[in-house]
């Protein structure tokens, strides 16, 4: 497995796989499939505000991604960032997420950033364990803030302060 930047073709591939996450699961709030083309526009937005975005990649297939993006839009803000990661469905428990993480993570603390915030739909044990194996701490839990699948979700949210 590789760890590169993401690349405007892959697009497709990240699409695909965050619809399924769209489609199956409350990791995120999302109701409606993207295509490619707005994958493309918000992996672009992203890099043109200078936040970063990996793929894993094995043979030619993503098998997963993690990327930084706007934590707020106040200008306030500018020196937090969230970050997500999401992976390829049957691939869990590979340590994906956590190669991902830790390339993630690395390129943050080279950047102007001193808080990485994540959010977590809830419950969540995989991405609570990824996270905290992160040193990030649980610092919010706001209660049925999301509503999907015909239920009411929890978020929590978790943050690490970079030192330099």
């Amino acid at each position: 497995m590789n760890i590169r930047p993401a690349l405007s073709a892959d697009a497709s591939s990240i699409a695909e796989i965050y619809n399924h996450h769209i489609a199956t699961s409350h990791a995120t709030f999302e109701i409606d499939p993207i295509d490619s083309g707005e994958m493309l526009r918000r992996m672009e937005a992203g890099w043109a505000a200078g936040y970063p975005f990996f793929v894993c990649e094995e043979i030619g297939e993503i098998l997963g991604y993690a990327y930084g993006h706007q934590f707020r839009p106040r200008r306030a803000y500018v020196h937090s960032v969230e970050v997500s990661v999401y992976i390829k469905p049957g691939l869990e428990g590979r340590g994906i997420g956590t190669m991902l993480y830790e390339t993630l993570f690395s390129d943050l603390k080279k950047g102007n950033f001193h808080a990485i915030v994540a959010g977590i739909s809830l419950p969540n044990d995989a991405s609570v364990k990824l996270h905290e194996k992160f040193d990030m701490q649980k610092v919010a839990h706001f209660h049925e803030v999301g509503r999907k699948f015909d239920r009411w979700i929890d978020v929590g949210y978790w943050e690490l302060i970079l030192t330099k």
